[in-house]
């Protein structure tokens, strides 16, 4: 049997809304997946800090406020510097088309707009966390 998908989700900075991040959570669980949610109000290093002590294969953050262009880059570095650069950094929220572009091009895996299915997302992480599991066997 393979292993677990396990993924931590996280609501950086003083976005207050988290109904988005509770649903993922929920249907990644459904999904077979293990999830660690930190909660509302998250630092980047509490986020990473959580996702390097539980060794997971992935981070989502949402981010709903408009502070995306400070915190996914923030985030980013903070796992590039701590040991984290094997853990797949990915998010969501409202961002506009052409900043997603952007934080795509810094190293964020993927970012999901309002709207994006449940079903789309899982299957994108397993398919994100799989590649990333054959690319580590083959180095």
């Amino acid at each position: 049997m393979p292993d677990k998908i396990r993924v931590l989700l996280a609501k950086p900075g003083l976005d207050g809304h988290d109904r988005g991040i509770k649903v993922i959570a929920a249907a990644f669980r459904d999904a077979g997946f293990e999830v660690i949610y930190t909660g509302l109000r998250q630092t980047p290093e509490q986020i990473v800090t959580a996702a390097i002590q539980e060794d997971v294969d992935a981070v989502g953050v949402s981010i709903l406020s408009g502070a995306h262009m400070t915190l996914f880059p923030a985030i980013l570095n903070l796992l590039r510097e701590k040991g984290g650069s094997d853990i797949l950094f990915f998010g969501g929220g409202i961002i506009p088309d052409e900043e997603m572009a952007q934080l795509e091009k810094t190293g964020v895996a993927k970012l999901f707009g309002p709207g994006a299915s449940t079903v789309d997302i899982i299957d994108w992480l397993k398919g994100a966390v799989a590649a990333r599991k054959r690319d580590e066997k083959l180095l």
